[in-house]
């Protein structure tokens, strides 16, 4: 059996220490097997195992060659509260050596503590180390890189943090917006490869599903480089350009407008048209005769809908194309497309078959608008009940400007979703069925660079969390494929022991804190330190059972 490479420092594992060197590192050089050149470290920190030459990184950009020893590039990101704002260069790791030797320092001088930290490292109510820069488990034997202990309201704590290796990993998209993007199950494709499918159309939005084990793992090596690099943007925040088989082009970027087709969206309907028919009928009263709003999925007519039939109006003898649906209600009265209410129409009298002579006079009032607002007419029938386009009136344009006001702005949402397998729960526990139990209790959060995430009832650990309330850049890659993304779990020490976890492996946060990564010259690399996001609950406080 060839040895590895060890890349989280963890003490106490049983490789042998070739080089005093080893200490400054996340790893120690590894007994040489005859086809590997002396001057490459082995990298065990995924299954590809890199044979990495000195002064160069591995094929994740993650892990390097320094002077003959595996050091990590990126820096551990910390969680700090009240934190004023990001600072890189706060305090440089001291580097630990494996078997508790002082470590070796480097030649640069160390950086002071900035002026707003004032020392006391054991403020666990304080600071939260995340799985971004952690390293991982893998090979699965090993106990996550840190299971940092603390307190919380005075109950001793104990946080699993690693990053976990994702194969069975999906992006989920939430896109606002009444374009047609596309026709469910369409292929949707990244650079001409095909990474996932249109899902189902939701209240004003429409969803696309990325990734998943079958693009990185199941198609050719394109497919899955594409969909990696794809999931990986995205993950990270970045604009990704897609197109959909029969559909549209789009610019994705989570917290952003999509852009379709050229166009940036701006609004996302404030409901559907039966329900913007029923939301603003009272208003619309006496200023207009008839109202129909334009809807791809279900348009609505005032006279005919129960909220005009409730204000008494008169039926206006309008003959609507589409499938009646109930009253006032109609599907398909046109093609899905780019046009007014996600349909394909540009005229939106092209839906009106014609008026019921004897119901129908001249002079009726009608208004046409979209879902949004964002198109609308004034028509006024002539003697041969012929819908004139007429200047809106301004009490009316008041109420097409309340629609609008009604619309919230149209975003991308980008949710990570993966499965936590045999690598991320060996590293907390020997027994992972229990991990699993245990979280299925609710007496382990369950959280991704710090930001709550979501558990999916069922077997397993699938998890859940929205890419915009994780720190930046929080998702890397490894070419095996698969996403590398952070997850912690955090836990009373009573509960964790209870599961059979790795306590001999518990450090304070103090030793948490003198681990770390290092630059590529040797000098010792910063921690980076962020403020929790503003509609995040601080991990620590919101363990179950602690109120």
């Amino acid at each position: 059996m060839t040895e590895h490479t060890k890349t989280d420092g963890l003490p106490g594992m049983d490789l042998p220490v070739l080089s005093d060197s080893a200490a400054l590192g996340l790893g120690k050089a590894p007994p040489r097997n005859e086809r590997m050149s002396t001057a490459k470290v082995e990298c065990n920190a995924c299954p590809v195992l890199c044979q990495i030459s000195e002064g160069r990184t591995g094929a994740c950009d993650r892990y390097a060659n320094q002077a003959g020893v595996l050091v990590r590039v990126d820096p551990v990101v910390l969680l700090r509260r009240e934190l004023d704002s990001p600072s890189p260069a706060l305090v440089p790791f001291a580097r630990e050596g494996a078997q508790g030797e002082a470590p070796a320092e480097p030649a640069a001088p160390p950086v002071p503590p900035a002026p707003d930290w004032d020392g006391d490292l054991l403020l666990a109510d304080q600071v939260f180390v995340t799985g971004i820069g952690a390293s991982t488990t893998y090979p699965d034997y090993k106990p996550a890189p840190f299971i940092v202990a603390s307190k919380a309201q005075g109950v001793d704590m104990v946080t699993v943090v690693t990053e976990g290796i994702f194969s069975y990993c999906s992006v989920k998209v939430k896109i606002d917006t009444d374009r047609f993007l596309g026709a469910e199950q369409a292929n949707v494709r990244y650079r001409g490869e095909v990474v996932g499918h249109v899902t189902t159309a939701e209240y004003g939005s429409q969803m696309l599903s990325l990734g998943g084990v079958h693009h990185l793992t199941g198609g050719s090596k394109k497919e899955g480089r594409m969909t990696l690099e794809l999931m990986q943007s995205l993950c990270n925040k970045q604009a990704a350009e897609c197109t959909i088989d029969g559909g549209a082009s789009l610019t994705i970027q989570a917290g952003r407008a999509p852009i379709v087709n050229g166009v940036e969206e701006q609004r996302m309907r404030v409901g559907c048209g039966s329900a913007t028919v029923g939301i603003f009928a009272k208003q619309l009263l006496g200023l207009a005769d008839e109202v129909v709003v334009v809807d791809d999925h279900i348009t609505g007519v005032l006279t005919e809908h129960q909220a005009g039939r409730c204000l008494s109006m008169a039926p206006s003898g309008i003959q609507m194309r589409g499938r009646k649906s109930t009253p006032g209600r109609y599907f398909q009265v046109a093609n899905p497309g780019s046009g007014w209410g996600g349909t394909d129409i540009a005229d939106p009298l092209a839906i009106i078959e014609g008026w019921e002579e004897g119901v129908a006079r001249p002079g009726l009032r009608l208004l046409m608008t979209s879902t949004t607002g964002e198109q609308a007419e004034w028509y006024v029938l002539d003697d041969q009940l012929q819908p004139v386009r007429q200047g809106m009136p301004a009490e009316v344009q008041k109420v097409v400007d309340r629609i609008g006001e009604n619309c919230e702005p149209s975003l991308c949402t980008v949710l990570f979703l993966g499965g936590a397998g045999g690598s991320l729960r060996a590293g907390v526990t020997e027994n992972p069925i229990l991990l699993t139990r245990a979280i299925k209790r609710a007496l382990v959060n369950v959280t991704c660079g710090g930001a709550p995430a979501y558990v999916w009832p069922g077997g397993g650990i699938t998890v859940m969390a929205d890419v915009m309330r994780m720190p930046d850049n929080a998702f890397g890659t490894v070419p095996t494929p698969a996403i590398i993304a952070p997850i912690e779990f955090s836990m009373r020490l009573a509960d964790f022991a209870a599961l059979g976890g790795h306590v001999d492996h518990v450090m304070s946060l103090e030793q948490a804190l003198r681990r770390g990564a290092w630059q590529d010259d040797g000098a010792p690399q910063a921690r980076r330190w962020v403020a929790p996001g503003a509609d995040n609950v601080w991990p620590l406080g919101h363990v179950p059972m602690l109120g």
